[in-house]
């Protein structure tokens, strides 16, 4: 009887060997190296690290060739200096490439306010001055990119309306460090990004604290039923940084989120969310503005672009000008409110084969999930008398995910709290005419302020809040109870509120959109509004409204109104000088002087 035969690793060629390595991962790879010297040479194999450098470090053989190593010496090198990241790297270094090559050739210019990669040192630096660990995959973007410059617009999303206009841009990790939050309500939650309009944030929790998952990402929203200043609530955006990058890449690169005038705008739009009648197709496409809304009250704020389009196949004499539109809105608890007017925001577009309309809305609901539809009246431009309806598709509006403030819900188990629930109110109340005016209670002063963020100094670390500082204004005056300094300080109270209303703090302006070059309607404006604008659009359309005075130049105004081409602008600072005589303003340095003359008599 033959003898067996006894099969040793050594003895076994080495095509299947390689096969059977090249399933492994890289650790199972440095493992196999240790068993034997006939291992070690074959988990050297080169293609076996090649697969491994594209896999895990996306490098190419371009990148091989500049470096001028082996792709086991490659992996060793990106090992070494980004090891802890392995798990993040290759999804977020995708992400980044595919967002600057989508960029570059629709915006270059946002592409230039990118800023190089933070050292693995600079960001042990952070750690150390906030005190919290920034996760991982945070870290590892930040390796690639630290963010952006300061600019307008910024990379994370851009929103304009008539009057309001926001645009965020990815904080920097040394600015985003001046800003860590350590007040109550908002501990340990570092911001993400900003925006320079507004002063809205999205942030990241560090730690699970105050109802906070770690590495949660989240719009703060000051709840303004709660008498605490420490009630914040929170509508949620990602549930960790890659996540909440990625999935906001892949909306960009798609095209879900347009880009207008070089910026990238945050609309939705649901692919089946189109109606076409004969020859004109209208589709939607809708966003949340969390700025505007809260959770206590329930006041959630949309906005929606709609896109009218007659075919181009269509035949001439089908030209035809929209008349009125109608809406029918349902909320989530199934009230239905009917809306119905002329045009749309004011105008009354012709359709031409070919042509495009566009036009962006907004409304305002007490549900968090509503829907719209309804249908366009138009007329042939040929016959008059031929009227016929064009179909609006039922688009779906919902609010993202939210969460309450600890401090209600501990509050709840105390007391009995009042909740915002009018069955008989209408869910659009604001609306004239069926189209949204925005109420001067919308506005966004509850924001942490800009220079506390973008100061950045090292030694501060917490922003201070306008409840903040009314706290501590409150501890100092009731130190002053003494009768000579308490009446001296009422009377100079009264001067001063007299010397804001001359100065005009809160101003006046004109608000109208029209071709007649008249306005009667007039608005305060709220929040950092400090101006007043006249932008004449060039075909003879002039727009009248308040504005932030800083924000009056043209490539910021070209970013407030994307829909126009351009345009002449003129802003000022005193109430109703943009169509008002100059009687107003010497109103305002009359009642001044008589102020000062008031403040004079108080003192001496």
């Amino acid at each position: 009887m033959a003898a067996a035969t006894v099969l040793s690793l050594d003895s076994l060629p080495s095509d299947p060997l390689l096969l059977i390595l090249s399933f492994l991962d890289f650790r199972d790879l440095v493992s196999c190296s240790l068993v034997s010297r006939r291992l070690n040479e074959l988990t050297g194999h080169n293609p076996l690290w090649k697969r491994l450098c594209q896999k895990h470090w996306l490098l190419t053989e371009a990148d091989k060739g500049q470096r001028g190593q082996s792709w086991r010496e490659l992996f060793h090198d990106f090992y070494a200096d980004l090891g802890r990241y392995i798990d993040y790297y290759s999804t977020l270094k995708k992400a980044w490439d595919d967002l600057k090559s989508y960029l570059g050739q629709k915006c270059p210019r946002m592409i230039a306010s990118l800023k190089e990669g933070a050292k693995e040192e600079e960001l042990d630096a952070i750690e150390a001055q906030i005190g919290c660990k920034l996760p991982n995959d945070y870290r590892c973007s930040y390796r690639i990119h630290n963010g952006q410059k300061l600019v307008v617009p910024g990379l994370m999303g851009s929103m304009a309306l008539s009057n309001h206009y926001r645009s965020e841009d990815l904080l920097d990790i040394e600015t985003a460090a001046g800003g860590f939050q350590q007040r109550k309500g908002m501990r340990q939650c570092l911001p993400l990004t900003f925006c320079f309009h507004t002063g809205l944030s999205q942030y990241m929790a560090l730690e699970s604290t105050e109802g906070r998952t770690r590495s949660e990402i989240f719009y703060h929203c000051p709840d303004q039923l709660a008498q605490d200043p420490s009630a914040i609530d929170m509508f949620i955006t990602g549930s960790n940084f890659t996540e909440w990058f990625t999935s906001y890449v892949q909306n960009v690169v798609t095209g879900e989120y347009p880009i207008i005038r070089d910026q990238i705008f945050k609309y939705i739009h649901d692919k089946k969310c189109v109606a076409t009648t004969d020859n004109i197709t209208v589709s939607v496409s809708t966003s949340f503005l969390p700025e505007l809304s809260s959770v206590h009250p329930p006041h959630f704020f949309f906005t929606y672009r709609i896109r009218i389009e007659m075919a181009k196949s269509a035949l001439p004499e089908s030209a035809c000008q929209l008349d009125s539109r109608y809406w029918k809105i349902t909320n989530a608890n199934g009230n239905v409110e009917e809306v119905q007017g002329p045009g749309v925001v004011g105008e009354f577009p012709v359709m031409t084969p070919g042509k495009v309309h566009e036009y962006a809305s907004c409304t305002t609901f007490s549900t968090t999930s509503e829907y719209m539809e309804g249908h366009y009246t138009f007329h042939r431009l040929k016959n008059k008398g031929e009227v016929f309806d064009v179909s609006i598709p039922r688009f779906h509006m919902v609010c993202p995910p939210f969460r309450e403030s600890m401090v209600r819900s501990s509050s709840v188990r105390e007391a009995p709290i009042a909740v915002f629930n009018n069955d008989n109110d209408s869910d659009t109340d604001n609306y004239e005419d069926g189209e949204l005016h925005v109420s001067e209670s919308d506005g966004v002063a509850s924001w942490p302020p800009l220079t506390d963020l973008v100061t950045a100094h090292p030694q501060r670390s917490d922003w201070s809040t306008a409840a903040d500082k009314a706290l501590v204004e409150e501890r100092l005056i009731t130190r002053k109870t003494t009768g000579y300094r308490m009446k001296v300080f009422l009377q100079v109270s009264v001067v001063f509120v007299l010397a804001l209303i001359g100065l005009g703090s809160a101003i006046k302006c004109y608000e109208c959109e029209d071709y007649t070059g008249k306005c009667s309607h007039t608005v305060n404006c709220a929040g950092q509004n400090d101006g007043c604008l006249t932008l004449k659009e060039r075909n003879g359309k002039i727009y009248r409204q308040c504005i932030r005075f800083s924000d009056c130049q043209t490539s910021v105004l070209g970013s407030m109104f994307p829909q126009v081409g351009s345009f002449e602008h003129r802003c000022c600072s005193q109430d109703l000088c943009n169509g008002a005589s100059v009687s107003t303003a010497r109103t305002s340095v009359i009642t001044l002087l008589l102020s000062l003359a008031l403040f004079w008599w108080c003192i001496f």
